[in-house]
């Protein structure tokens, strides 16, 4: 597809978002299909030769459609759209055109009795927390008889509600974020791919840079056919527009031609990340390893409804005259942690620069200031927040004792874990590790391991990808996550770690970290654990 090309089909989408404010496209989690990936996406719905009629769930200002039909003229259209703006926008776009039917209506609670030939969908990117959640999920496990989770993202809802709308023959083509197939909630939605045997190809986009231009995510694109040919299913990782041109060649040759990394449907297990479907896994190349929840359990930071409200400096609680005993150290951004070890010292200096390193304690007795710091929280609605008002009362804290090690959320350049020796606690920004009793003793061993490159490398393998490389973990993903089993290491071989790992806390907090000392720990891990 030339550059030439590509402009003129995706102008109306690029006039909209000159002329359309990003908070409403926010709003409605409108995320346009780059031409070459939406071009693969009917190519493959088009393999369908007698294709007449066409599914358009989320219709924006179909792209999909207009590609469609420059290809096969015939075919009728209808298109779902619950943005009225983006609605008449796409009514005066398509000028009467005869093909298409476009609906101003919600396509989750519409449409169920209708099959279709070919089903080609970029569904709006909302997380359970931001729609309708329990009545979408309840009229999906209704429809569809599956329990699903009800964390389950609006993208794969719109997935699984269209692929039981596909004809014998047809096809389907949806491009959504790849979490799903990392994350716990999508367990069940990989599940009911695998029971419906209609799944040929995942597609995963990972461009150096976002296939969205706002949309800050990995995607895949994912292909259906209703036919015999279920025995394999195919994974693509693309990386770049070269290989969405080398991939055409295989849908257009579908299914006499197979790709290398095929998996028999039968074997595919929805209870793993899919990851390792389509991505080489560090952990092979080590022996002697253990799930990560032998030593700990990883849980979230605390979380307080409202951190505008919450969360305190000095200069705020001299504003509102809040009583240090009020206020409990807790470190609430990751940019304020700069070293691998957080002291007392450290949290001191915070304070001083007047960091928001406080939360808002009131623990009984309260003294009249903060009886009016809470009710400006109630004259504010603090209280009727999702997360403060199921508390008792709303603006108690989580019990969340200080944890030993920090370990971040989101990263670029690898986790980072932290050593609180600190009396403070910490906010979502970062996750908590606390070791189990039998592996208290161990905690600077086990910290030494996880400053480690080797440590890093097995961890990444329970990543979680975003676009313009950003990788999160969460807690679970963390402790189902393989580590090496530190009882492998003799006793001379485990001192020598730790003279080390001392040495390197050392410089760490004097002076500057010393990565030489980091490699010779990790050289240590390596000759021990390396396969």
């Amino acid at each position: 597809m030339t550059t030439a090309t590509t402009n003129s089909i995706n102008k109306p989408e690029k006039e909209y978002l000159q002329k359309t404010e990003l908070a409403h496209r926010k709003k409605f989690a409108q995320f346009f299909t780059p031409p070459e990936i939406a071009n693969l996406m009917t190519l493959w719905l088009l393999g369908n030769k007698n294709m007449q009629t066409v599914l358009e769930p989320a219709f924006g200002l179909g792209i999909f459609s207009r590609l469609l039909l420059s290809k096969k003229q015939n075919l009728q259209i209808k298109g779902y759209e619950i943005d009225n703006l983006i609605f008449e926008t796409a009514k005066r776009n398509l000028n009467g055109t005869l093909n298409i039917d476009l609906q101003l209506q919600d396509y989750m609670y519409n449409d169920w009795n209708n099959k279709y030939d070919g089903i080609i969908c970029n569904p709006p990117y909302f997380k359970f927390h931001d729609y309708d959640n329990k009545n979408i999920l309840k009229e999906i496990e209704e429809k569809l008889s599956f329990q699903l989770n009800g964390f389950t993202n609006l993208y794969t809802l719109f997935l699984l509600k269209s692929i039981s709308q596909l004809n014998e023959n047809g096809r389907a083509a949806y491009i959504v974020p790849s979490e799903f197939l990392n994350s716990d909630y999508g367990k069940n939605v990989k599940q009911y791919l695998i029971n419906s045997k209609l799944l040929r190809h995942i597609l995963i986009i990972d461009f150096e840079e976002n296939a969205f231009d706002d949309a800050l995510t990995t995607a895949s694109i994912l292909l259906f056919a209703k036919d015999n040919n279920f025995d394999k299913v195919n994974f693509t990782t693309i990386t770049t527009l070269k290989d969405l041109e080398t991939f055409q060649n295989i849908i257009i040759n579908y299914p006499s031609l197979q790709i290398d990394n095929s998996y028999d449907l039968g074997k595919l297990d929805a209870s793993i990340k899919w990851r390792s479907y389509y991505q080489k896994q560090n952990s092979l190349k080590y022996k002697y390893l253990v799930p990560f929840s032998n030593y700990g359990k990883v849980v979230r930071g605390i979380a307080t409804g409202d951190n505008d409200y919450f969360v305190f400096n000095l200069h705020k609680a001299k504003q509102y005259k809040i009583s240090e005993k009020y206020l409990m150290p807790c470190i609430s951004k990751s940019t304020d942690i700069t070293k691998s070890f957080f002291t007392q010292t450290e949290f001191d200096k915070l304070a001083q620069e007047n960091k928001n390193v406080y939360l808002f304690n009131a623990t009984k007795p309260i003294d009249n200031e903060v009886e009016n710091y809470i009710k400006k929280g109630e004259k504010e609605k603090v209280n009727e927040k999702y997360l403060t008002a199921s508390r008792n009362p709303w603006y108690s804290l989580e019990n969340r004792p200080p944890a030993p090690i920090w370990v971040s959320v989101f990263h670029r350049n690898g986790i980072k874990f932290i050593r609180n020796l600190s009396n403070v606690r910490n906010l979502t920004t970062f996750h908590c590790i606390y070791l189990n009793m039998f592996s208290v003793a161990k905690t600077d061993l086990l910290f030494a391991y996880l400053l480690t490159d080797t440590a890093q490398e097995i961890f990444n393998d329970n990543r979680r990808e975003y676009g313009n490389g950003l990788k999160k973990f969460e807690p679970n993903d963390i402790n189902k996550a393989k580590m090496v089993d530190l009882d492998k290491l003799d006793k001379i071989t485990e001192n020598k770690i730790l003279d080390l790992y001392k040495q390197y806390q050392d410089e760490d907090l004097n002076i500057k970290p010393n990565n030489e000392l980091l490699k010779s720990i990790n050289n240590i891990f390596n000759n021990v654990y390396a396969d």
